[in-house]
């Protein structure tokens, strides 16, 4: 597999096809996460209650769950979001923010992947060890966990869940099994906009809903919205922070080409 030939065409499909994909998502980033999808060039909604979580899903090629914001109204939308995916056989992408900050988090997380087995699960180090059980420091929704054997853990885990397991850092992880990809694209500038790792999870799920192999598609929104951080990053002036930042990488992401993010993207396929 020639993974960036791949990618490519994975993105002129999302582009072509314009595939519908429902976010339940957090109100800090909801907006944010609407506008990616539409500058990649997926078609969004944000239908988060309970009356017509469901019914919303037939509509969807993908279901995209953040727990950034949780509450007992969105849980129950949720699960009744992905119950319905699974029975149409759409790829569920989970964001599992903050998991283990609180018991309302962990268990909100153990009962979705118990109940909807996601395609993709995506956190930070923190986040990914939680929820393969090792203990590691989170402050808040931010991760301070050591990176150390975060491919083996990735690995473990997706096998033991059945799903592809990704994880965003400094190199970010995706994993399928004993398939792994490394991802070096990316800008510290990312981690100091509020919501970039929401904003990737969609990325994801517009891949995801543009084809039928996850971990392809997973690559994908990680490689993308690293690849437009660096771009953002080099457009910047010498008075522009991180609010210029923000915008420019919504452009990126929509003046993004099959062929630029091709040749742009900076990944390695683990032997």
């Amino acid at each position: 597999m020639n993974m960036p030939e791949t990618i490519a065409a994975l993105l002129r499909e999302l582009q072509a096809r314009k595939p519908l994909v429902h976010h339940i998502t957090n109100y800090v980033t909801v907006n944010d996460c609407a506008n990616m999808a539409l500058a990649v060039g997926a078609s969004p909604v944000m239908a988060d209650d309970a009356a017509e979580a469901a019914d919303m899903v037939q509509y969807a090629s993908a279901l995209v769950l953040n727990i950034g914001t949780l509450n007992s109204r969105t849980v129950e939308s949720m699960l009744l979001a992905g119950k319905a995916a699974r029975q149409r056989n759409i790829p569920v992408i989970f964001d599992p923010v903050g998991v283990g900050a609180t018991p309302l988090r962990t268990t909100t997380a153990e009962t979705i992947i118990r109940e909807l087995g996601p395609a993709v699960i995506r956190g930070n180090m923190a986040e990914i060890k939680r929820i393969a059980g090792i203990d590691a420091a989170i402050r808040g929704v931010d991760s301070v966990a050591d990176e150390t054997d975060g491919e083996q853990v990735a690995r473990e885990l997706s096998q033991r869940l059945r799903c592809v397991v990704a994880v965003t850092g400094k190199v970010d992880i995706v994993a399928r099994g004993q398939q792994l990809c490394r991802i070096y694209n990316g800008h510290s500038l990312l981690g100091r906009v509020t919501g970039t790792g929401c904003m990737a999870t969609s990325l994801i799920g517009c891949f995801c809903a543009a084809g039928n192999d996850w971990f392809c598609g997973t690559v994908a929104g990680i490689a993308l919205m690293g690849l437009a951080g660096e771009q953002a990053q080099a457009l910047l002036g010498k008075n522009e922070g991180t609010g210029s930042f923000r915008i420019r990488l919504f452009d990126a992401v929509s003046l993004m080409t099959p062929a630029g993010l091709q040749t742009g993207i900076r990944i390695e396929m683990a032997e």
